[in-house]
């Protein structure tokens, strides 16, 4: 892989942020897609002076592909949203630009393509999020059949949206809401084992055209996983039952704020579990021991801990 061009889209984000790493680690020539490059400026010193690019383009709006993906060996789209904003819509972000970006890649002779969706797309889902990941698939799948489609749980690591959102939560309220009592199950997945799943999927042969459901190496419901989370923290908060059907009256609200809690959309997702279906390809068949949360989560939401620990 050294000095070959790989070209990450959305590569500034949480995943992002260790694709490019390791791809730079391996002497790549990253070029990372983004709709604003000023906010992207962690990822340059991941590499030599010159190694990573940051180039500006708003697929959302429009921006043509093929110049973006122009000399590329590799590609990989980690372009996702959890909800919609302004010009960022589920059926524009997850199921047309993965096709766009596909066609462009197959036009341009790019060797392997990796697509990241996640567990639980199904084009018949109630959930806009779930059902536009698997369009997505189809349309990238439609355009590059050899593509290798990764479908993570949720992810966990130090800059997550789980443990950072319930950990600072503890600071503020004095209980955790369990939509219909938390009892939806999860396999949480360690960021940087997605991320190695990347680079197999683009350096090893074997994975072209295969769909592959990463979970960590074990199941939490949504309670347990709050509950590990108070005892980490060494706090004490009521776990509240919350009815769906509260709860959805609540998100209606919550979705008109910059940066919302909760959707309705998310509280559809909740009614699924979210675990490696039976049959699936998984880590095992990417030759990944995956990282159990154990060894992750209490080195970084100690902070909430600590500097919150006068407030009980």
């Amino acid at each position: 892989m050294r000095n070959e061009v790989v070209t990450v889209f959305g590569g500034s984000g949480f995943l992002g942020r260790y694709v490019v790493r390791r791809l730079a680690a391996e002497g790549a020539r990253v070029r990372v897609i983004c709709r604003r490059p000023q906010l992207a400026m962690h990822l340059k010193p991941m590499g030599e002076v010159g190694q990573i690019t940051l180039e500006r383009a708003d697929l959302a709006g429009g921006a043509t592909i093929a110049p973006l993906v122009e000399g590329s060996t590799y590609v990989v789209n980690l372009i996702g949203i959890l909800f919609e904003w302004g010009g960022q819509k589920f059926d524009v972000v997850q199921a047309e630009v993965p096709g766009r970006i596909a066609e462009a890649a197959k036009a341009a002779g790019v060797k392997r393509l990796v697509q990241v969706s996640a567990i639980g797309a199904d084009a018949s889902s109630a959930a806009n999020y779930a059902r536009t990941k698997a369009l997505g698939e189809q349309s990238v799948l439609a355009a590059f059949p050899e593509a290798t489609i990764l479908r993570p749980s949720v992810v966990f690591g130090p800059e997550d949206d789980f443990f950072n959102r319930f950990g600072q939560m503890t600071g503020i309220s004095p209980f955790l809401p369990l939509i219909d009592g938390g009892q939806t199950r999860f396999q949480p997945v360690y960021v940087d084992d997605v991320a190695k799943a990347v680079m197999v999927a683009l350096s090893e042969d074997g994975h072209a055209g295969k769909t592959y459901e990463l979970g960590g190496p074990d199941v939490y419901t949504f309670k347990e996983l709050l509950s590990y989370l108070l005892k980490q923290l060494n706090k004490k908060r009521l776990l509240l039952p919350l009815p769906s059907k509260i709860a959805r009256i609540q998100a209606r609200f919550m979705e008109y704020l910059p940066k919302p809690p909760l959707t309705r959309d998310q509280l559809e997702l909740l009614k699924h579990d979210n675990v490696v279906a039976i049959g699936a390809l998984t880590f095992k068949e990417l030759g990944i021991e995956p990282t159990p949360m154990e060894v992750i989560v209490p080195t970084y939401v100690k902070r909430y801990a600590r500097t919150l620990s006068k407030r009980g």
